[in-house]
């Protein structure tokens, strides 16, 4: 009934903080009313700091008193149920599927963070949270923000255009020095919580992590599965196997997580993606993703491309959610933020296990 949107932010980490002042900003550009009105985070330190932060960038957008500072695991539903329009959601992806699922269910709409589950349980939440939310028509946009870069939709639409012939194989990579995986040294004797310790440090525990193939290299592989969707055919929309191999060479506590992974991802008809992630100091970095076709080869992403509001793909995600729901038009990028999630958690398994693992099988609940 209000022209301004009210939204929570869930998860006050470093990317929950930026995505908040991301929202915050596209909302300016389009001259959309956004106001800030709740926090949520398991941590009480974290929730108040970002909240501090963002204030000193967007205090005019922001509304959040002492008893809307939720804290705790069962944080994010007390942010979900205090009226609110729209969540901004970036907690450890391995909490992603609950919370989601818990937004949708109360009629939120939702920005929420890739990688958008860390397993195949977590997948199936995702498959089906995104059929309510098509059915309550609600508005979904995933962080996965090349899909909102103007050299990416150019490039990709050119791909489908046949510029490059029909494709024969993909390469893609996210091979750096960094990363949400560290050495966080040994585990304080004193502390008797385990379960503090591994969401404080959660990026070295694959059950929240993903592994580095998930969480951060979702977007290359993202970028992969959205060349080889052109004819939108749901099939083509993931690979249907993968293989590979893996392991870690950085010494220290690196929780149980591998620091580097190669897989080759089969789509349907035997069109190949190589894929290579890598966290280890000192080696060769690159970050990006090339397609090669019977008429060339390239990165897939190329210059020009659509005008857009925003030279920034994290503002232009959330101007393109902010439009959706005031334009009531359709966005539910929860599809391709789901298949592209479990297409790394799929490369992962492989990596893990060393075996040939299929898209089906990895996805089913088993024997019933």
């Amino acid at each position: 009934g209000s022209d301004e949107l009210k939204f929570a932010l869930i998860g006050c980490g470093g990317r929950g903080t930026g995505a908040a002042a991301n929202c915050m900003s596209a909302a300016g550009l389009i001259k959309q009313k956004v106001r800030m009105v709740a926090v949520a985070d398991a941590f009480e330190d974290r929730a108040r700091s970002s909240l501090e932060r963002l204030k000193k960038q967007h205090a005019d957008r922001i509304d959040v008193p002492d008893d809307r500072v939720f804290v705790g695991l069962d944080a994010f539903q007390k942010a979900i149920d205090c009226g609110i329009d729209m969540v901004v959601m970036a907690t450890p992806p391995g909490f992603r599927p609950i919370q989601y699922a818990a937004a949708v269910k109360a009629g939120k709409h939702v920005f929420m963070e890739k990688p958008c589950c860390t397993d195949a349980p977590g997948y199936r939440s995702l498959v089906e949270t995104n059929k309510l939310a098509d059915q309550k028509n609600l508005k979904v946009v995933v962080g996965l923000q090349r899909h909102h870069q103007a050299g990416y939709i150019q490039g990709v639409k050119e791909i489908h255009d046949g510029k490059l012939g029909d494709i024969q194989f993909l390469r893609v990579y996210w091979n750096g020095a960094g990363g949400g995986a560290r050495d966080i040294g040994p585990r304080p004797q004193d502390d008797p919580d385990e379960m503090t310790y591994q969401i404080r440090h959660w990026g070295c525990f694959v059950w929240l992590y993903g592994d580095n193939i998930v969480e951060q290299h979702v977007h290359n592989i993202d970028i992969g599965n959205w060349v080889m969707a052109a004819d939108g055919d749901p099939k083509k929309a993931h690979p249907v196997e993968a293989n590979g191999m893996g392991g870690r060479v950085n010494r220290g506590n690196y929780g149980d997580i591998f620091d580097h992974h190669f897989v080759e991802f089969t789509y349907e008809g035997g069109i190949k993606m190589f894929s290579q992630s890598r966290h280890i100091p000192g080696t060769w970095n690159q970050v990006a993703e090339f397609a090669h076709g019977t008429e060339g080869n390239r990165g897939v992403s190329t210059g020009g491309g659509p005008k857009l509001e925003s030279n920034n793909p994290y503002d232009q995600e959330h101007i393109d959610l902010l439009k959706a729901i005031r334009n009531d038009t359709r966005i539910n990028e929860g599809w391709h933020g789901a298949n592209s999630s479990m297409t790394a958690v799929l490369g992962r398994m492989a990596t893990y296990s060393g075996k040939v693992v299929r898209w089906d099988e990895a996805v089913s609940k088993g024997p019933q």
